[in-house]
């Protein structure tokens, strides 16, 4: 391929932009990363001079790309923490909900309407939080949505009555998950795209670990006081969030593509987090019209449909799973909330692995995809991990209903729940970096999108699958879940042979900013 056939813009700018946009040609032709197979000259390389950066960075120091590493992995680290708290909040809940129903004279099922409708929330809230950061900034938005969900918060630690708790969890739904929402988004404009499927990782890894941190802590917190202090914890540290946020996370959104000028020189950093800046400057050109648009462009893409209706059908089976364990463990192996705390050490352990394992499969894959394909890396090439994922997450909830339903010992019962988790950890990664790979300028859409399948499957599975458990038994339960896990791997099958085909079909997404 000779990258030098792509739209060319004129290179006499401020910024000296490349006059190759190879984002564009890599969506089309499938990236070329090494630099010796580039025809065109005057790319910038890693320092080695092996590795062609895409996209290109400006000349600028402003530009988030050139920001030194420590700056950008401290905002990463900040942006993965904060993806942190939203399932942990929403996890708190589940535990709860048993001292809640004592204290309010309710049943767990009528109390549990609080959680189902904070788990539909996190999902919901994710294209309105995307549409808003096109319009407004990356910065303002996980600012203003991190203050609210801090409110909100501790609103859900102070509340006396039920009515008053549950408009505090689904208010709190909404406003925390502006990290995982819009993840992608601050990923995509930091780090280019041989460091981005690293990067997904460690932000995928604390949103998986999430939902078992919440439950453990709680366990414990249960055992020795009131239900309150688990959201006493759970506000601290949003708050704590919140505070790294203003004291170091900068505004990511960066146009190379025109010679306006730079954002950052102009004003305090204080304008930028609160949006004045943004605002006054005209710095972000996307009308209110663009930004409602954007997500609704992207979910038409078969590619982003498809991606989302996967994960949707695997991921649900981690709430589900997480609703209905200690329904099995507790009369089963005679567990108390302690030892049921204890127990969620296994799917801390399973994705920490999982996060490990993650830091070089991925790459290595791509690797090996890129080599076999003449040096070109489609973007399908992402989902191989699937294909290693899918045998742990098929193997771990087989196991788990058969060990709950023969009784087997509990160790048993714990491999198998961390075989699953282990592969939902690659799954997650896999998904998210292909959606990314796929559709670079849409990066905080397709995050959403993905957010917002997750949470769905969560949310469906919420309300039937105690019933279910009590109703057919673990094993045709579990035996259940597995079937529809393979069936989603057809998704991917079709996404490998056909995926390109799909995305050339519907073309690029054609927005005015990334």
């Amino acid at each position: 391929m000779n990258i030098s056939h792509a739209p060319q813009v004129s290179p006499d700018t401020e910024k000296g932009r490349s006059t190759v946009d190879l984002e564009e040609v890599g969506e089309r032709e499938g990236y070329i990363l090494d630099k010796s197979l580039v025809q065109a000259q005057n790319l910038k390389t890693t320092e080695d001079g092996r590795t062609v950066l895409i996209p290109q960075p400006s000349n600028s120091p402003y530009d988030p790309l050139n920001w030194p590493s420590f700056k950008k992995h401290l905002i990463l680290v900040i942006i993965s923490l904060t993806a942190f708290l939203p399932d942990y909040g929403s996890a708190t809940g589940a535990v709860t909900l048993i001292p809640q129903a004592k204290q309010w004279e309710m049943t767990e099922d009528h109390v549990n309407h609080s959680q189902v409708g904070n788990i539909f929330m996190l999902g919901a809230s994710g294209p309105f939080i995307v549409a808003l950061a096109a319009y407004f900034g990356r910065l303002p938005v996980l600012f203003y949505f991190m203050l609210l969900a801090l409110a909100t918060a501790i609103w859900c630690t102070a509340a006396e009555s039920f009515e008053s708790f549950m408009a505090a969890r689904i208010l709190n739904g909404a406003f925390s998950t502006v990290s995982q929402a819009g993840g992608l988004m601050f990923i995509k404009d930091m780090f280019f795209l041989h460091e981005q499927a690293r990067k997904i990782n460690l932000w995928s890894a604390l949103i998986i670990i999430s939902p078992y941190l919440g439950p453990m802590f709680t366990a414990f917190i249960i055992h020795v006081s009131t239900w309150q202090w688990a959201f006493g914890l759970y506000s601290i540290e949003t708050g704590l969030c919140l505070i790294a946020i203003i004291l170091f996370v900068e505004e990511t959104y960066y146009d190379r593509r025109t010679s306006q000028l730079e954002l950052i020189p102009h004003a305090p950093r204080w304008k930028r987090l609160l949006g004045i800046q943004q605002w006054q400057t005209g710095y972000i050109i996307n009308t209110p019209t663009d930004a409602i648009l954007r997500p609704i462009t992207v979910i038409r893409k078969p590619v982003v449909y498809l991606s989302t209706l996967y994960y949707m059908l695997t991921f649900a089976w981690v709430v589900g799973v997480n609703t209905t364990l200690s329904i099995f463990v507790g009369p089963l192996y005679g567990f108390g909330p302690k030892q049921i705390g204890f127990f969620y050490f296994t799917p801390i352990v399973a994705a920490i692995l999982g996060e490990f394992a993650g830091h070089w499969l991925h790459d290595a894959l791509a690797h090996w995809a890129t080599a076999r394909n003449n040096g070109r890396l489609e973007p399908e090439a992402r989902l191989l991990a699937i294909w290693i994922a899918t045998p742990f997450m098929m193997a771990g909830i087989t196991l788990l209903g058969f060990a709950l339903e023969e009784a087997y010992h509990y160790m048993l019962t714990a491999l198998a729940w961390g075989l699953y988790v282990f592969g939902i950890m690659i799954t997650t990664v896999a998904i998210n970096a292909y959606a990314l790979d796929s559709y670079p300028e849409a990066s905080g859409e397709v995050a959403a999108w993905i957010n917002l399948g997750r949470t769905t499957g969560g949310f469906i599975v919420s309300y039937f699958m105690v019933r279910w458990a009590r109703n057919e038994g673990a094993r045709r339960q579990f035996g259940t879940m597995t079937g529809v896990v393979a069936f989603a791997f057809l998704i991917v099958l079709l996404l490998q042979a056909q995926g390109k085909r799909m995305r050339l079909w519907a073309g690029p997404v054609n927005f005015k900013t990334n």
